[in-house]
């Protein structure tokens, strides 16, 4: 097997070693992962006056990975020469969306309001709104002229 960044005898791609874009992937996608288990999810279980409290969290991930390579000749001379890389990235947003109670009546879930989420939904819904019904008025306003 070559070494991981010489070009192939019979390819013009670069010749990597057969386990390592599995490796790469593999090491992002394990300290990605480790973010995202039931540990953050659920948080640790306290208790309080005779209750059992867990906080429970949304959790919304996005990922993305890329591996790459080249080879080609220096426009200078006759030299040639190769390239690889490798990358991937992600983001990972949680928030607090209940508290689980159990107590000995039995066990209920308490949502947590997000006041900015509800006064965004309620900006967006408002300006929708808005602007559909200027598009009526206008529309009524264009119909009467011709």
């Amino acid at each position: 097997m070559s070494d991981m960044n010489q070009p192939s005898e019979n390819s013009n791609e670069v010749e990597y070693p057969s386990n390592y874009t599995y490796d790469v992937f593999q090491d992002t996608m394990d300290t990605y992962l480790a973010t995202a288990d039931v540990g953050t999810v659920y948080g640790e279980p306290f208790e309080k006056d005779g209750n059992v409290i867990i906080p429970a969290a949304e959790i919304v991930a996005g990922f993305g990975f890329g591996l790459g390579s080249a080879q080609g000749a220096s426009s200078d001379s006759d030299e040639t020469g190769s390239g690889s890389g490798a990358g991937g990235g992600g983001s990972i947003f949680s928030r607090p969306v209940a508290v689980i109670i159990a107590s000995s009546e039995g066990v209920r879930i308490e949502p947590v309001l997000d006041i900015t989420k509800i006064a965004l939904a309620g900006l967006t819904t408002g300006a929708f709104m808005l602007a559909t019904l200027l598009r009526i008025k206008n529309y009524k306003n264009v119909s009467k002229v011709t």
